[in-house]
């Protein structure tokens, strides 16, 4: 494949949480609501902040209480589950500068993809709500995939892009995102704008750390 427009890369996947999308507030609520549910403590918005990264199980693992009963546990994650399904536009958009990036990306013949460790039914509707077409692939978690940062779902959408590892670069806010990048092969974007703090994204072996969304085209072209 050619590379357009003295890009170096023909190829960007994002994550979504923290990276495109500003999400916290929705997910936080839900949590809440799904704690509240069995009378456990609530979660503060950097609390669950801290917590995300690895998917929905993970971070209600992280918010219910140590020694919290395995059947409560689960009972709380599905509650969460129902809860945010009908929620998670309530306040969540897109990162000042986001669909401007984007848009240049798309003009300029770059392909884009999102794969996150968000459950592939939370994502899709999310990614075609907000962005339409400008994104045409969107993978979430599954069931049957190795979640991030497992490198299984970033080959799969550069198999569906039909990109290289010499041409796609992968763009997150974590540190989950930063190892799934290395073990699929690519360098990494780091943004600072999400949910990680720009000193550990830096200790973490970032590839490149940019604050803003167009500095990503320093650094692709």
């Amino acid at each position: 494949m050619s590379l357009q427009n003295n890009y170096k890369y023909s190829a960007c996947i994002f994550d979504l949480d923290g990276t495109l999308t500003n999400t916290l507030e929705d997910l936080k609520n839900s949590v809440n609501y799904a704690l509240q549910s069995e009378g456990l403590p609530l979660r503060s918005k950097e609390e669950i902040r801290r917590f995300l990264g690895n998917g929905v199980v993970k971070l209600i693992e992280r918010s219910v209480p140590a020694n919290t009963p395995s059947d409560v546990t689960a009972r709380v994650l599905a509650t969460f589950k129902k809860h945010y399904a009908v929620h998670l536009n309530d306040t969540t958009a897109p990162y000042d500068g986001i669909v401007p990036m984007l848009l240049q990306l798309q003009s300029d013949g770059i392909k884009t993809a999102v794969v996150s460790n968000k459950d592939d039914s939370a994502v899709k509707p999310i990614v075609k709500g907000f962005f339409g077409d400008v994104i045409p692939l969107a993978i979430g978690r599954k069931d049957d995939v190795p979640a991030k940062p497992a490198p299984d779902s970033v080959w799969s959408a550069m198999k569906e892009l039909n990109c290289t590892e010499n041409e796609t670069i992968y763009i997150g806010d974590s540190e989950v995102d930063i190892e799934t990048a290395h073990n699929a092969g690519l360098k990494c974007i780091a943004v600072t704008w999400g949910f990680r703090d720009k000193e550990l994204l830096q200790s973490l072996g970032a590839d490149y750390i940019i604050d803003t969304p167009e500095e990503i085209f320093n650094i692709i072209k």
